[in-house]
């Protein structure tokens, strides 16, 4: 399964989904930017799209919600490390009441991962932040043991972007 992105203005994004009404196509509003999404298992309508491989996941994307992505600069080195990380997670984010959706998804021509998530509304994702289940899935972070410590595989620092999807 791979997933594309792409930006663009949200009126032209909406033509796009118009235009495709069979396929799955994700509509997000940023702050400064409007996203789409769209998720397939062939090629994409994009002709220029941001792309990736889905190698982990969990739920289905629905139109409305709160989507957060975790963009992560992984070295080629440290991208085995790094996936087998996703592979053996526990799965707790999956429990968490308003948790939508989680893709994680390998850049097909960058260096930046993607954990995206999607959650029913902002609070359900800052509930999330200050749960047992985060403290968790974060336990590791800044010891010796945290992946967060290792240079070598985290040439730069990660960024978040946050958006709402949203249909009409």
């Amino acid at each position: 399964m791979n997933l594309y992105m792409t930006f663009g203005t949200p009126d032209f994004l909406h033509k796009m989904i118009d235009k495709n009404p069979d396929e799955t196509l994700i509509l997000l509003q940023g702050e400064d930017t409007a996203l789409l999404l769209h998720e397939t298992e062939g090629k994409t309508i994009f002709s220029q799209p941001r792309k990736y491989e889905i190698f982990e996941q969990s739920g289905t994307f629905e139109r409305e919600g709160f989507f957060v992505f975790n963009n992560i600069p992984v070295s080629d080195e440290g991208r085995p490390v790094f996936e087998d990380r996703f592979k053996t997670r526990a799965g707790l984010i999956d429990k968490e009441p308003g948790f939508v959706a989680i893709r994680v998804l390998r850049p097909i021509k960058s260096d930046i991962y993607v954990v995206l998530t999607q959650w029913k509304d902002e609070d359900s994702f800052k509930n999330w932040q200050s749960s047992q289940a985060y403290n968790k899935a974060h336990e590791k972070r800044g010891t010796d043991q945290g992946l967060d410590q290792k240079k070598s595989i985290f040439p730069r620092s990660s960024f978040v972007t946050k958006y709402r999807g949203y249909s009409d």
